[in-house]
This record gives C-alpha cells, sequence and structure tokens, in this order.
C-alpha cells in the first residue's frame, strides 16, 4: 500500500548514496590509532589512502554492504623493540571493523605499512641514558 502514497518513490527507482575516498581514509586512520595506544612521542600520526568500489546493482537486497568496498593502505610508524606482527594485525582488525560499521563498506584488504621504526634504545642514548 505504500506506493500508492503520493509522492514515494519505489525502491528500484530511488538515488544511492556515496561515501567519498576522503572520508573513509579518515575513519581508517582514526582506526589505526584506536589500535596502537601507545605510539611513540616523535612518531607521526597513522594515515591512509583508499580505494573505494561502489556497490554492484541490486546489491542492497543481495545482502551485500550497501556502499560497496574499500581496500586501504594504512601507514604507521611503530616503536622499537615490540611484537610488530600483533601490531599490525591489531589495526588490520580495527580498521575493518571501523569502516564497515561507520561507512557500511566490506573491506577485503588493509595493507599495513611501516614507515618507521622508533628505537627505544636510541632515545635513551640520546638523552644521555643508556643500560
Amino acid at each position: 500500500m505504500a506506493a500508492d502514497v503520493v509522492g514515494q518513490v519505489p525502491p528500484g527507482e530511488r538515488g544511492a548514496t556515496r561515501i567519498a575516498d576522503r572520508v573513509v581514509a579518515k575513519i581508517a586512520a582514526r582506526a589505526a590509532r584506536e589500535a596502537l595506544p601507545v605510539l611513540p612521542a616523535e612518531a607521526a600520526p597513522p594515515h591512509a589512502t583508499v580505494s573505494v568500489r561502489p556497490p554492484a546493482v541490486g546489491s542492497a537486497r543481495s545482502g551485500e554492504a550497501p556502499h560497496g568496498s574499500a581496500r586501504v593502505r594504512v601507514s604507521v610508524e611503530l616503536d622499537y623493540p615490540s611484537d610488530i606482527g600483533s601490531q599490525c594485525g591489531a589495526v588490520r582488525r580495527r580498521v575493518a571493523e571501523r569502516v564497515k560499521a561507520l561507512a557500511g563498506m566490506e573491506v577485503p584488504e588493509v595493507a599495513v605499512q611501516v614507515e618507521r621504526l622508533h628505537s627505544a634504545q636510541a632515545r635513551a642514548a640520546a638523552q644521555g641514558r643508556t643500560r
């Protein structure tokens, strides 16, 4: 009966919401910061680049992500020594879950690039404290 209402557009003829790549990149960068609660003081904040693929026609009805999918590349700086693998895994998981939750996109790939390692020993030596 809702189709009889004047001014209501049938679902197949409605427009779609497009989420800008830069918005998804900001979500991903923020998620990476959340996944790395302790960052070196001199580290640059994580940043992300994104490639968004729009949803397939009719994907909303087939149960796929309503806003398509996003491939994400996140660059981070980490302390060393540390468990780099587990930190990168935490970033991958957090970015995928936050982009899906906030942008409604599937995230089939999250590439984590470690741009720089910050040595705790080098910092201590520079401050005159060595072990």
